[in-house]
């Protein structure tokens, strides 16, 4: 991550090493992806997974994800989420598109963007064309 800061970073543990996974996200906004090996027994999964983080993306195991908020508390602004916002940040962290959350929440995507439009302003993610606001939020929920 020194020598190259924007090179897609894809991790596959047999446990989750929280230093390593806050380490890993906290270095901006570089694709990267923190995988448990035991839950990539589909190649489609796997494979879908490489190419998200290849394109730009975050994939995080949601094991991962509950040990790293685990040690993050929710004042401040993300005390501020409504419930279905928090949803709706905790799928975006796992790595899935408005549209699978809108799948996965039995919602519109419209509903689904107006969730996240939401936790943008809460979170004072304003449009920015350097940053990538969405894997900003999910830093920001990570405690990272």
């Amino acid at each position: 991550r020194a020598l190259r800061p924007a090179l897609p970073i894809l991790v596959l543990s047999q446990y989750v090493e929280e230093r390593y996974a806050a380490e890993l996200a906290g270095g901006g906004a570089a694709p990267f992806g923190y995988l448990l090996k035991e839950r990539v027994a589909d190649v489609a999964d796997f494979l879908e997974a490489v190419r998200r983080v290849a394109a730009g993306g975050t994939v995080l195991d949601p094991e991962v994800i509950d040990r790293l908020l685990d040690r993050h508390h929710t004042g401040g602004p993300l005390g501020s989420l409504s419930g279905r916002e928090r949803e709706v940040l905790a799928l975006m962290a796992q790595g899935r598109s408005n549209s699978a959350i809108a799948v996965r929440l039995a919602v519109t995507p419209g509903a689904v963007e107006k969730h996240v439009s939401g936790i943008f302003t809460k979170l004072g993610l304003d449009p920015t064309p350097g940053d990538h606001r969405r894997v900003l939020a999910v830093l920001a929920y990570l405690g990272l």
